[in-house]
């Protein structure tokens, strides 16, 4: 869900799995009370229910909590938000931002990960971003092309093509 002002989000979570799962329980549920002389307790079903989908519904919140990538604001107050960690985009390097959209730059080894965690979340691509300090961060993200392009956009600089596509940084 969007947030008021974002110029750019994308959810660290999806809720698909979670009501994908509720469905496949309901189906299960209705086959139980068709058949005959089935039925398990009913208690059985409610804590199968409680049980199944809060760790799944437990997951998908604290992915979208944790792994969620938003551009707040506009201006020198502009900043790059992943879970609770924030980067004023004044501090992005954007010279290195176009070489990495070009193919001519990469990560620097042991870059930390924005958001925490030790790695790039599985699905997600690391986008480098190297900082005023001369330091690189990852920014964890499923569509680097319109990251790139949203993180540029107040450069007056957008990356090449249509800007719905998904790519990668490959091309």
């Amino acid at each position: 869900m969007p947030v008021a002002g974002a110029r750019y989000t994308e959810p660290g979570g999806s809720w698909r799995p979670f009501w994908l799962i509720a469905a496949f329980l309901t189906v299960l549920l209705v086959v139980d009370l068709a058949l005959p002389g089935g039925g398990a307790p009913a208690l059985v079903w409610v804590l199968a229910f409680v049980a199944v989908l809060g760790v799944v519904g437990g997951g998908v919140l604290s992915a979208r909590r944790v792994w969620t990538v938003r551009i707040d604001g506009r201006g020198p107050d502009a900043e790059l938000a992943v879970g609770r960690e924030r980067v004023l985009l004044a501090e992005v390097d954007t010279a290195h931002l176009r070489a990495v959209r070009d193919g001519d730059a990469g990560v620097d080894a042991g870059a930390p990960v924005l958001g925490g965690g030790w790695s790039v979340p599985r699905g997600r691509t690391g986008l480098p971003l190297r900082l005023a300090d001369g330091r690189t961060v990852l920014v964890p993200t499923r569509d680097p092309a319109a990251l790139i392009g949203a993180l540029l956009d107040g450069d007056g600089d957008t990356p090449e093509g249509d800007s719905g596509s998904r790519r990668t940084l490959d091309g």
